[in-house]
């Protein structure tokens, strides 16, 4: 009897496992490229020892909670409008659902992860593992490879494909690294240098400006004044710095320079001169004072030249380091949108207003990974920060605009975040009475977000307007930007002591979280919470605040690209804001 008991558990036992084992090996696929992602080239495969972090990205219980209350706060005729969440009520939006945690830990098990060593973050929605390729292609059941970035020289282990367990599908969202190339050395800043542009001499730096003229050298160099006075913020005083934070995200190793700042301020806000920056390294991102970066520099002396004295924090993300075959431990393999999101998101306290001068087009980024990161952006809104991105800097799409699904048809190429629907998205204009949209603003419909509600209003109004011209080029029930825009070029920026003159919707987008972060410490000084995110705000409400733009295009894809119009268009949006109007109608 004794021995049939022990047969019978034995048997048991084993059809167990071979359960377990048919539950994990019923894979399916997540994601996959048809090829490699244009600019890149396989190098070699990597090799089975090397060690990186492996980033689970758990479904989030509540995501789709968090998101409705969000355009319930976001929503300036809701009656909870502007009641932002706590960091424990947005954890408990975020949190997995248990059975989430149960299936991931017992596959972990399965392939010999202690789960005790795996570090989690608060809400328990993002699990960071240590393992090495071989573990990695096992569990995923993929390969990685070393792939070279041509225009950069980055080299970077990913795969073109990867699977999980079919119960896993409902659980799991996302796994980094695996198929999204984009890396901090490949991203595009959205700036350029202009030295056809003759930089302002000392005497005209500091002219006098007032509301009631826009100085005549703004034409073709812009300084704080300029912005000041175009903008109407040059009156305004503020009251909250104690309590408000204007934000920086910093990438590519790109360090802002405390020294130039100061020449910075002795030039054009004298007024500022002695007062800085603080500095914060995310994944230790480095704060190389020897090596002043031209986006560092133009982002942190104009968030810094228009919201003085409002305290400005840059973020310097780490980048990825050069890969080599015999590297045992790369101290980072991990994206920078993840890698300074998930930081932030820890945070105890967040800036009220973040800019962010960075992007890749949207094609570029595997949509589960997009998804996952729009809903993290949307997360810092519930919050109460203001959120915004850099339209781009190639019009309607920069180079061939061939699709990467193996058909290389041409379309329009939106950019990444800005396409995000959770973020503000900054397109730009040059000249001054009137401001015209400049040729580079990048603007365009997403493939991946529908038409949020917000914006269906002046987005169809736009799209009915067009007809049938460039149809078939842009999705037309897709999330459309840029949402607003602001000057983009011949910004002068101290670069090793030298004045530069510098274009880019990352000038504009540093200048309009500027003057929302003066919009900011206004409400905060009067008791109110701050803005949040705001884009249902300005397209309803608050759409009477902006200076609407009505002439010039965003060429690209061998084609004229968009117009702007009246009304909101998708080059220069619902327009450039007017701090005073704006005043009033928040």
């Amino acid at each position: 009897m004794l021995w049939s008991s022990i047969l019978l558990l034995g048997v048991a036992q084993l059809a167990t496992s071979k359960v377990l084992s048919r539950r994990w090996d019923d894979v399916a696929e997540k994601h996959s490229w048809v090829e490699i992602p244009n600019g890149w080239q396989l190098k070699e495969s990597a090799a089975p020892n090397v060690i990186f972090d492996l980033k689970l990205g758990l479904k989030q219980h509540g995501m789709d909670d968090l998101i409705a209350n969000l355009m319930e706060t976001s929503d300036p005729a809701h009656s909870r409008y502007a009641q932002h969440l706590t960091k424990e009520e947005v954890e408990s939006f975020l949190a997995p659902h248990p059975d989430s945690l149960g299936a991931v830990d017992e596959w972990l098990a399965f392939h010999g992860i202690d789960t005790s060593k795996t570090q989690r973050s608060k809400a328990g929605d993002w699990i960071t593992l240590r393992v090495s390729v071989e573990q990695a292609e096992r569990m995923l059941n993929t390969k990685y490879n070393v792939y070279q970035h041509g225009a950069s020289g980055e080299q970077v282990i990913r795969t073109l494909s990867y699977s999980l367990p079919q119960e896993l599908h409902s659980h799991v969202d996302v796994v980094a690294p695996t198929t999204y190339f984009g890396t901090l050395r490949s991203m595009r800043k959205t700036s350029f240098l202009q030295p056809d542009v003759k930089p302002i001499s000392d005497e005209e730096a500091l002219v006098p400006g007032s509301n009631a003229a826009v100085p005549s050298s703004c034409v073709n160099t812009i300084t704080p004044t300029c912005l000041r006075d175009l903008y109407n913020t040059s009156t305004y005083v503020p009251q909250a710095a104690v309590t408000n934070k204007l934000g920086v995200a910093g990438y590519l190793q790109e360090f802002a320079n405390t020294a130039d700042l100061q020449t910075f301020f002795t030039k054009f806000r004298t007024d500022a001169v002695g007062s800085s920056f603080s500095i914060v390294e995310v994944n230790g991102g480095g704060n190389n004072q020897n090596q002043p970066g031209t986006e560092a520099n133009l982002d942190i002396q104009y968030t810094t030249g228009i919201s003085f004295p409002t305290p400005n924090i840059y973020y310097s993300t780490a980048g990825t380091p050069p890969f080599t075959s015999d590297t045992f431990t790369p101290t980072n393999t991990n994206e920078p949108y993840l890698d300074f999101l998930t930081f932030l998101l820890e945070q105890k306290t967040i800036p009220q207003t973040l800019t962010t001068s960075y992007g890749d087009d949207e094609q570029t980024v595997p949509l589960d990974y997009a998804t996952k990161v729009c809903n993290m952006l949307g997360t810092l809104g519930s919050l109460g920060t203001t959120v915004f991105y850099s339209s781009g800097d190639e019009g309607v799409g920069g180079g061939d605009c061939k699709t990467n699904d193996g058909k290389s048809t041409v379309l329009f190429q939106p950019a990444f975040p800005a396409s995000c629907p959770f973020v503000t998205a900054v397109g730009a204009t040059t000249r001054i009475n009137p401001e015209v949209a400049i040729s580079f603003s990048g603007g365009g419909f997403s493939r991946y977000f529908p038409t949020p509600s917000y914006q269906t209003t002046a987005v169809n109004t736009f799209v009915n307007g067009l007809g049938t011209k460039l149809s078939g080029l842009f999705n037309k029930t897709g999330r459309a930007y840029p949402d607003v825009s602001a000057q983009g070029q011949g910004f002068q920026v101290v670069i090793g002591g030298r004045v530069q003159s510098v274009a880019g919707t990352s000038a504009s987008s540093p200048t309009v979280a500027a003057i929302f972060s003066l919009l900011n410490d206004f409400r905060i000084s009067q008791g109110k919470t701050a803005l949040g995110f705001i884009n249902p705000l300005i397209y309803s409400t608050a759409a009477s605040g902006f200076n609407d733009i009505t002439s010039g295009s965003n060429p690209g894809c061998g084609s004229t690209g968009f117009t702007a119009g009246k009304g909101w268009d998708p080059v220069t949006g619902l327009g450039t804001p007017d701090f005073l109007k704006l005043q009033k109608l928040v």
